[in-house]
């Protein structure tokens, strides 16, 4: 079971390895559902910890639809991380008619030159999931899809259903689903046993008094580590 934790800050990545992470999604403005963060705080978090890094690259928060300036700040940020080395990025991006932009995403992973991916919860806006589910099949460098189950539900827990038809029809594939948005230790258990999903994320939950402007609480973190 892979355990995927947010990290927002150098302490925040080295208190997710510490207490039982098995990998590190690096983002900045967590309220917003994660941008880019500064290419300091890439290198710094990769020097600071051993386990896998994946790198946001969203260059803003007003939708998952970009237009030629906003791919080329994209491309450039991917440029940028991949000279870095040793991360792997997060990333997803939609056309205005709710389909998977795979022209946008196509220029992206060669940019990328190998890094594996994670398509991100920009698939629980897409207008067909399973359709979409079948684009990003098709792309060997995309190994997760972060979701909660659609658009139409608030949490991974509220979209148990969607997941695990989602994970039954992704076996045999490059691609596993990994559940996030609203599971706690409370749920954890019962969720997997359900879903059968082997990668969670977790943001919000693991943190002081659910805060997501607070720092990882380790005691929250291990009880996650302990169920899985």
């Amino acid at each position: 079971m892979l355990l995927e934790v947010i990290a927002t800050t150098v302490s925040d990545a080295v208190t997710a390895e510490r207490y039982g992470a098995d990998r590190i999604e690096l983002i900045t403005g967590i309220r917003e559902g994660g941008l880019t963060p500064s290419l300091g705080l890439i290198e710094a978090v990769r020097e600071a910890v051993g386990i896998p890094v994946r790198v946001m690259v969203r260059p803003h928060a007003r939708s998952f639809m970009y237009d030629g300036s906003d791919a080329d700040t994209m491309l450039r940020d991917i440029r940028h991380i991949a000279r870095v080395g040793g991360l792997s990025l997060v990333m997803g991006m939609l056309r205005i008619d709710g389909a998977v932009d795979e022209e946008l995403l196509i220029r992206l992973l060669d940019a990328a030159d190998g890094m594996e991916v994670t398509y991100h919860r920009a698939f629980d806006e897409v207008r067909d999931q399973l359709e979409a589910l079948e684009v990003l099949k098709r792309h060997p460098q995309i190994t997760d899809i972060l979701t909660s189950g659609g658009s139409d539900v608030a949490t991974s827990p509220d979209g148990m259903t969607r997941i695990a038809l989602l994970e039954q029809l992704s076996a045999g594939s490059s691609i596993s689903i990994l559940a996030g948005s609203g599971l706690n230790a409370a749920v954890l258990k019962d969720f997997i046993d359900r879903t059968a999903v082997r990668r969670v994320h977790f943001g919000s939950a693991v943190r002081e008094d659910g805060d997501p402007l607070k720092p990882i609480d380790p005691w929250r973190l291990e009880a996650v580590r302990r169920l899985l």
